[in-house]
């Protein structure tokens, strides 16, 4: 393996770690606000921020050092595990910023109108949440098949 190879390789491994650990990191948020109302907006807002700047940007990054892995490795994006993972990735960039994202924003929104309380409130709390466990599976399945490379 080239050191270049090595590099990217380093690199898009931390990428995944930053952007899996910040969404692990969610969970914490939502438990302390569910504890503390008053603390809801601080989190959500928090959760939110972490999302945008932090986890998002991480796992579009990884699009470009998985190219780059793919071609100086010399695989070919027609192996299949490496096709799945491709496709699945697609799919998470789709739900987190087609529905997460957009259910996070509404979620903040009713937090601060209605409160943490608010039935309005719940009802998008489980529409993010459902988002949130779709891209975990996702994710998880990437990282199967990234670690057993199945054929």
């Amino acid at each position: 393996m080239s050191t270049l190879y090595l590099a990217v390789k380093l690199l898009h491994i931390l990428l995944a770690i930053t952007a899996v650990g910040a969404n692990i990191t969610y969970g914490v948020w939502f438990a302390r606000a569910n504890a503390q109302p008053a603390f809801a907006p601080v989190a959500l807002r928090g959760i939110k921020f972490i999302d945008d700047y932090i986890a998002n940007p991480c796992y579009l990054l990884m699009l470009p050092t998985g190219i780059l892995m793919v071609r100086l490795a010399g695989f070919s994006f027609g192996t299949h595990w490496i096709s799945w993972a491709m496709g699945l990735w697609l799919l998470a960039i789709v739900l987190a910023y087609g529905g997460y994202s957009p259910s996070l924003r509404k979620q903040i929104a009713a937090v601060e109108a209605f409160g943490i309380g608010d039935p309005r409130t719940g009802a998008l709390a489980v529409r993010a949440n459902v988002f949130a466990g779709v891209l975990g599976v996702v994710v998880i399945a990437i990282l199967v098949l990234m670690v057993f490379k199945p054929s």
